[in-house]
């Protein structure tokens, strides 16, 4: 069984993220051990939700700024809802604040899919994937984002039937991700 050893490590960037520099020995596969320095971003964990709608048989979607985007002239992504937990909050309360604050919807169950590494080689975070069904009457608030963190968020909602047609023009990854598994599923 491969072996690492965490010799140092510190915080060398901490502002609405962190970035963390180590020191670390691991196993190779060729059996010598190397030493190096790496760098981790510490983004926090996060949430994230196929939300289907079953009265209008739609995928929920979000439309939002994202400036990291716009180095490649994107700006506004299209993604399934998704947000990062707070100090120790529970991934499930974590996806029913973020679907309640970005769309509107009250979830009375999510079910965990699965959980990933978004950017192992340069993230800690680990997402946590959950699905849910709603209907139009569970919509009890107006949704948009949280003002307070500067968001404006629009709701889409796409027709099942119209998800492989859009799917090539969705630029997230968790959201290309989410919206295969979910025709996988219901093939």
């Amino acid at each position: 069984m491969l072996k690492y050893k965490i010799h140092k490590e510190e915080t060398v960037f901490d502002d609405h993220y962190k970035i963390t520099e180590a020191k670390v020995t691991y196993d190779s596969f060729k059996g010598k051990p190397i030493t190096t320095r790496r760098l981790a971003f510490e983004r926090g964990d996060s949430v994230a939700i196929v939300l289907f709608e079953k009265d209008s048989d739609s995928i929920l979607l979000t439309n939002q700024f994202r400036y990291p985007t716009c180095k490649h002239h994107d700006g506004w992504l299209l993604e399934i809802p998704a947000g990062s937990m707070e100090n120790n909050e529970a991934p499930e309360d974590c996806i029913n604040r973020e679907v309640l604050e970005e769309l509107g919807y009250k979830i009375k169950r999510a079910e965990l899919i699965h959980s990933f590494y978004t950017s192992p080689g340069a993230s800690t975070e680990l997402m946590f994937l959950f699905y849910a069904e709603v209907s139009q009457k569970d919509k009890i608030e107006k949704g948009g984002g949280n003002e307070n963190e500067s968001e404006d968020i629009q709701l889409i909602k796409i027709p099942v039937s119209q998800i492989s047609k859009i799917i090539l023009d969705v630029k997230d990854a968790k959201t290309i991700l989410a919206l295969q598994w979910y025709l996988l599923k219901n093939r």
